[in-house]
């Protein structure tokens, strides 16, 4: 659905001016927005996976491990399609989470994919900016990231740092001179951007941060010891409809979580990179960014 037709609708959680806010610039944020008892519940299970994770030296179908990972210093980059591995996290998602989406997706939201991206201050925690549509082409833009920090977050533990109205500029070549898939910018289109108005999303635990799939997003390195969870779902418009296999598929991929099913495509004009097969499996941006893959 265009903006226009998603502000015809009534909003079920955000206000107008918040929805309009979001399709003029790309993103928003809304701080201490979760309800702490909630937080809690998704910060237990998030603790009881990173100690799971000691078990293991390498990363598997769960978990994307650190290279330094061990036993006595986890280091999670990321829980991989944790909407498949816990119920409190799916229940999250396709509800608490899936009545926002709706505000900006309209009355049919799908869900596409989650991750659970950690901040450890070690050598492999920085995100180089990107945009998230060459991941996951669809027919239109109306795809988007809601994105809830598990804990408190400011400019020491690497926050999410948009670009504003950058949604509306164009989409970069993900792929370096060797057509490798790197899942970020080259330096000779960073040169190009103007980074002056770069936002920082900040806020306390049940913070949240929504961007769009065309906006231009990265996140510095933590400089503190303590890890920064962020648990991100996507969603889309029921009427934007993939074209490329998913990169991450989970049980729930798909799923319409508000409304029905839209049985019609619609098709933005504008073209979009397509990345490579990832029928085979994906990793994260994290090892894509770093050369591991």
């Amino acid at each position: 659905m265009t903006p226009e037709q998603v502000l015809s609708h009534p909003s079920q959680v955000l206000n107008d001016e918040q929805r309009s806010f979001y399709f003029k610039n790309g993103y928003l944020e809304l701080k201490n927005f979760v309800p702490i008892k909630i937080v809690n519940k998704l910060k237990k299970v998030t603790k009881n996976f990173v100690e799971e994770s000691k078990k293991y030296k390498t990363s598997n179908k769960v978990f994307d491990l650190a290279p330094e990972h061990s036993n006595r210093k986890p280091v999670v980059r990321r829980i991989k399609r944790p909407d498949e591995q816990h119920q409190e996290y799916w229940d999250f998602a396709s509800d608490f989470i899936a009545k926002i989406a709706e505000d900006i997706a309209g009355p049919n939201v799908v869900f596409h994919h989650s991750k659970l991206n950690f901040k450890w201050f070690d050598e492999s925690d920085s995100v180089k900016w990107h945009q998230d549509i060459q991941f996951f082409p669809h027919t239109n833009y109306n795809v988007f990231t809601i994105g809830c920090y598990l804990e408190e977050t400011n400019m020491l533990n690497g926050p999410v740092a948009v670009v504003p109205k950058s949604h509306e500029g164009p989409l970069y070549n993900q792929y370096d001179d060797k057509n490798n898939w790197v899942g970020s910018l080259a330096k000779k289109d960073l040169k190009t951007i103007d980074f002056s108005d770069v936002k920082y999303l900040m806020g306390g635990p049940g913070s949240i941060t929504i961007h769009n799939c065309r906006t231009l997003h990265a996140s510095p390195p933590s400089k503190s010891a303590n890890p920064r969870p962020l648990l991100l779902n996507c969603y889309s418009s029921s009427d934007a409809k993939p074209y490329t296999p998913h990169p991450d598929l989970s049980k729930n991929a798909y799923k319409v979580v508000r409304g029905k099913l839209a049985l019609w495509a619609q098709h933005d004009p504008r073209p979009c990179l397509i990345p490579p097969d990832w029928s085979g499996g994906y990793t994260s941006i994290y090892a894509a960014q770093a050369g591991e893959d």
